[in-house]
């Protein structure tokens, strides 16, 4: 089905190409043709554009963008799956399809910077598009924000409850891409305890999504990879809270471990937060 999809509609949700700039209705965020010449143009990514849950990273993104008054744009429309798990399921065919198509466009439009709402879209334009003939400056949001926060466009409301939250580290942000710092970063600007499991960084443990696994029929082993991450999450959770204290959250930095986090933790009976750092970063800003 997830195949199907990004061959009729360019997406592996198999949602229209129209409606792929649905999720920011009633926001200002530019496309392409409204600002040819952006200084960052955002891949939003088919989860972030398509998925109901993925969308509020997308949504809460463009607020912050918008409130440190970036130079950015979209390709709206013209944006299509990058292919990522297409090629991790051996479909190069339709990697290549795909690749080819995104390569000519980004191109045309020449991006000085590409920013990405997720690291599987990251790691394709950054790391396999140039053998397309691609070669682009690619960074996390993250990281995006993260130079936002140091150049003071966006200031942080630090009053408030002292949150606890564990960073869980997607794969291909920071095993495949090295980037482990500027979510915590972010976190820690926002006035939020950042809480480390066992396995983080370049240790991380997956949530159980990536390599085309989010698209296959499930196969049971012993124990679902979401729910023992979740379980290594929540534990370090309550035992930095404490017995007063709120459950804490699960932040993410990726749409795959967004919905397999929050999964895992309705399972758990949901008291625990699951929400991407933009998210977090969004609800602190003044």
């Amino acid at each position: 089905t997830a195949f199907k999809g990004m061959e009729r509609n360019q997406n592996p949700w198999n949602v229209s190409q129209a409606d792929r700039m649905k999720w920011a209705e009633g926001m200002n965020v530019p496309t392409i043709e409204q600002n040819a010449e952006p200084e960052i143009l955002w891949w939003v990514g088919c989860a972030p554009a398509t998925d109901a849950r993925a969308q509020k990273t997308a949504q809460a993104f463009a607020k912050i963008l918008n409130a440190a008054g970036v130079n950015y744009a979209v390709l709206g429309k013209n944006e299509a799956c990058t292919g990522d798990s297409a090629r991790r399921a051996g479909r190069e065919d339709i990697f290549f399809g795909l690749a080819s198509q995104n390569v000519e466009i980004l191109n045309e439009v020449a991006p000085k910077r590409i920013v990405t709402t997720c690291p599987h879209c990251l790691h394709t334009i950054k790391n396999e598009y140039p053998a397309f003939g691609g070669n682009y400056q690619v960074i996390h949001h993250t990281q995006l924000i993260n130079e936002l926060v140091g150049a003071g466009k966006i200031s942080m409301n630090l009053e408030g409850d002292n949150m606890k939250v564990t960073f869980h580290d997607p794969c291909y942000l920071g095993r495949h891409n090295k980037i482990t710092d500027a979510p915590r970063d972010d976190l820690k600007s926002a006035g939020i305890e950042v809480v480390e499991m066992p396995r983080n960084g370049a240790k991380s443990f997956c949530c159980g999504a990536g390599g085309a696994q989010m698209w296959k029929e499930e196969e049971n082993g012993t124990a679902r990879v979401n729910e023992a991450r979740f379980a290594e999450a929540k534990s370090i959770l309550l035992s930095a809270a404490g017995p007063s204290a709120g459950a804490g959250t699960v932040a993410v930095g990726c749409p795959f471990c967004l919905t397999m986090m929050s999964d895992a933790s309705k399972a758990d009976g949901g008291n625990i937060q699951v929400k991407d750092v933009a998210e977090i970063v969004a609800e602190r800003m003044k």
